[in-house]
């Protein structure tokens, strides 16, 4: 059983929440990441490169922790869709998305700031959105405000009422931390989840 500290490099509260599903013990530390994407990156890579940015920037604090990155980014007929920020834009975002299918990619690094190594893997989830008015994409935007989240809906919360259909590696990722991937990873690192 690994002795290295977990850390989890975010500040969501929802990240937070699904790591504590693992009933391990763990910190959280803020990643200072400018999350723009680059020019021309693909959404996919997009993903990666922020979840591997984020847990390289609290690595440094940690010499001797597992750390966690994550990122997810939204891609609707080619084009990224990331965080809101306003109401105008989490409006533009789901009049956008309505009727229609958008690809989150949830990307997660496990970093090891002892031995250097990095272990990276997206889940990618399929989501469909009714086809809404204008009415009902206010009204849950003025009940949810979820203007930090990818795509402008939280499927943890009210926001499960906007989705037609959803398909994908994991359930967790669409909320912001695949949990499947990131099991996988942490048994390459000698933590067992099971143990007495």
């Amino acid at each position: 059983m690994s002795s290295q500290l977990l850390v989890l490099a975010s500040s969501s509260i929802y990240r937070s929440e699904l790591l504590k599903r693992l009933q391990l013990p763990f910190e959280t530390a803020a990643p200072d990441v400018d999350e723009t994407p680059l020019p021309d990156e693909p959404a996919h890579a997009t993903s990666i490169r922020l979840a591997q940015e984020k847990a390289r920037a609290v690595a440094a604090a940690y010499p001797n922790a597992l750390v966690i990155g994550s990122d997810q980014v939204a891609l609707l007929e080619g084009r990224q869709l990331g965080k809101p920020l306003t109401h105008d834009n989490a409006v533009k975002q789901l009049r956008a998305m309505r009727g229609k299918t958008t690809c989150f990619y949830t990307a997660l690094a496990l970093l090891n700031s002892k031995t250097g190594n990095l272990q990276t893997g997206v889940a990618e989830n399929l989501v469909t959105l009714r086809d809404l008015s204008d009415a009902e994409i206010e009204g849950y935007l003025r009940k949810e405000q979820p203007y930090h989240c990818a795509g402008s809906a939280k499927s943890e919360g009210l926001g499960i009422a906007l989705i037609a259909r959803m398909a994908g590696d994991d359930p967790n990722a669409l909320i912001g931390l695949p949990l499947i991937l990131l099991t996988e990873m942490l048994r390459r690192e000698n933590v067992r989840l099971f143990q007495p």
